[in-house]
């Protein structure tokens, strides 16, 4: 009898344990999201781009390493920076410092100032090399725990479909087995034909998912958490004539930030 009583005991225990370290690690998250570090700017765009509910949902803790490809101007490296600091490793693999590109160089350049001008955020981001098709350097292979992607996936489709099995192999190679591949991108309606991804900014969901199994990758689940039905993919000038681009200028702007931000697919893929 006692011996029962004292299992069960421990075992209250550990699942106390358990939720313990669960909501700290939301609370972690959450304390990122509300860093008094962000840009203003970028908050105000957390009622779109949903970062506490996405980030969750792809199943990421403090302590793991993380790739961010293709970081752009920040905006979820100012969350996964914090984030990660103390416990973790955020890897933002981006544009090459020594591209024979010159618009490339730049644009790393912008980047690096940008992490250079807060070390006390930023200090402890690794930087690798994500550009494609050329150079794919950011991660020793199976060391990865995973590998996220906002909204970038059409910006590489014209590459082509031999570059595109690369592009997504190194993602795969990189990760560690049972690693997760988070994949945010604009979502173009199943019913409509799929243009040039590059120009009008939208990809078919069914493609990303065909191109992430072609690599090896499992899909684990999908979220609506980023979906927006008011979004039908059918703006002049693409997926930018919504805000925050506003592409389209003055031309039926209030129409524009009616609808808000893009609808996005946001896809879980697992390596076996």
């Amino acid at each position: 009898m006692k011996r029962t009583v004292l299992a069960a005991l421990a075992t209250t225990a550990m699942l106390f344990s358990a939720a313990g370290a669960i909501a700290a690690e939301d609370a972690a998250l959450k304390a990122a999201i509300a860093a008094p570090s962000r840009t203003p700017a970028n908050v105000e765009r957390d009622v779109y781009r949903h970062p506490y509910e996405t980030l969750s949902f792809f199943g990421i803790k403090p302590t793991m390493t993380v790739v961010e490809l293709a970081p752009g101007g920040g905006w979820y490296t100012e969350i996964l920076a914090p984030y990660l600091r103390d416990h973790g490793k955020l890897i933002a693999a981006g544009n090459d410092l020594a591209s024979p590109d010159a618009n490339e160089r730049k644009a790393a350049e912008r980047y690096m100032a940008r992490l250079n001008a807060k070390p006390e955020v930023y200090n402890k981001v690794a930087l690798g090399v994500f550009s494609p098709p050329r150079k794919y350097e950011f991660a020793p292979a199976g060391s990865v725990d995973m590998v996220l992607t906002f909204r970038n996936i059409h910006n590489w489709t014209e590459s082509g479909p031999d570059n595109m099995k690369a592009l997504f192999g190194s993602v795969y190679t990189s990760l560690k087995k049972g690693g997760v591949f988070g994949v945010v991108e604009h979502r173009l309606p199943a019913s409509k034909l799929e243009g040039k991804g590059a120009s009008e900014g939208y990809v078919h969901e069914k493609y990303v998912i065909g191109l992430a199994e072609a690599a090896g990758f499992k899909l684990a689940d999908k979220s609506e958490v980023n979906a927006n039905p008011k979004d039908k993919a059918e703006h002049k000038g693409g997926v930018w004539a919504l805000p925050p681009t506003y592409a389209n200028k003055d031309a039926d702007r209030e129409m524009y930030k009616a609808i808000g931000e893009s609808d996005r697919m946001t896809l879980k893929f697992v390596k076996p």
